[in-house]
């Protein structure tokens, strides 16, 4: 049984030891980079008459020997099969032996032709990934990555139907329900006219406006200023009887599923916490609310949310569209996404 090196660009096998394919001339040794032989000059005095081989079209010499180890070489190898050897042109010279090397070079050395090169080639990766400039990454459940959708062309729909980014499974989900769109060199993400509409978590304290509404865990919660009620008779003059209706500054309403209205928080403060507990509004069997999770705050008309470092963040939904930024995290239907700007 033969034993040696199979060439990577020809699949011929080589004798170990030997650097170079006998076939193509590729390096198949262990150490990739040939030996340079000494080449030594012609002996003065040599008799120039000897008969040179006869050669070949592709420029090897038939039956000529190894310079190195006497070795006959076949027709058409450019090195030496026993020892490796570089083998050239052997065609004899005036004082030059015929097994003697001759190699006349006038100027440095030019590269081969990069179609006339044999060996590896450098994969190419495909255009849509190299084109992308963001990806989002679906967050499970356990907190570990899951999929990850490439943003590699203009606009990518996101909902339950057929987007491509689609999570049929979520019925919490508009059938189009979100566009991860490019707009002026930057990632944007539009509310396209969902039920549930887009959330982006915050990071530290963000103004909102009005009528704002706001993810805290499980409770989805709507902000304003305080309204105040005119106590006045129907027609007929008689007052509505209910309970007494206090000073407040800030106005937070719970929504429930199904669309139905449930607690609404009237707070005379100008500051808010709200959280599991220990704060002006606790939800103590929110499994996913933290202890202090977020303050609401109305200073001069304007009003602010600001997440106090909770584990799952504060999101505040998307009124139509707004530009993402590396890190961002989007929340639509029942899906966590990441944002990774590319």
């Amino acid at each position: 049984m033969d034993v040696g090196l199979v060439c990577d660009a020809c699949s011929a096998l080589t004798p170990i030891g030997v650097p170079q394919c006998a076939r193509c001339g590729q390096p198949v040794a262990l150490d990739p980079r040939p030996k340079r032989g000494t080449i030594q000059p012609p002996v003065p005095g040599a008799n120039a008459a000897t008969t040179a081989p006869a050669v070949t079209n592709a420029g090897t010499a038939v039956g000529a020997n190894c310079n190195k180890c006497n070795s006959v070489i076949p027709p058409n190898f450019k090195f030496c099969p026993s020892c490796g050897n570089k083998v050239t042109s052997q065609i004899a010279a005036p004082g030059v032996p015929s097994n003697f090397d001759v190699q006349t070079r006038v100027g440095p050395r030019q590269p081969e032709p990069a179609a006339q090169k044999v060996g590896r080639s450098t994969m190419f990766f495909g255009g849509a990934v190299q084109s992308a400039r963001a990806k989002l990454t679906l967050i499970r459940g356990d907190g570990e990555d899951g999929v990850s959708f490439t943003l590699a062309g203009t606009d990518h729909l996101a909902g339950r139907g057929e987007c491509p980014i689609s999570f049929p499974d979520d019925t919490f989900l508009s059938p189009t329900h979100a566009n991860f769109r490019y707009s002026n060199n930057q990632l944007i993400v539009r509310d396209e006219g969902s039920l549930n509409g887009v959330f982006v978590r915050i990071a530290g304290s963000v103004t909102i406006a009005p009528q704002s509404t706001i993810l805290v865990g499980e409770q989805v919660l709507t902000i304003q200023p305080a309204r105040v009620a005119g106590d006045v008779p129907d027609g007929e003059g008689t007052y509505y009887s209910a309970s007494m209706m206090r000073n407040a500054t800030i106005e937070i309403a719970q929504q429930l599923r199904g669309g139905t209205p449930g607690w609404v928080f009237r707070v005379a403060t100008e500051v808010v916490s709200i959280g599991r507990e220990s704060n002006d509004i606790n939800f103590p069997d929110d499994p996913f609310i933290s202890g202090r999770h977020a303050q609401i705050q109305l200073v001069q008309g304007v009003l602010s949310v600001t997440d106090l470092g909770s584990r799952n963040g504060t999101f505040v939904r998307v009124d139509h569209e707004i530009v993402l930024k590396h890190g961002d995290y989007v929340f639509l239907g029942q899906q966590l996404l990441r944002v990774e700007i590319v």
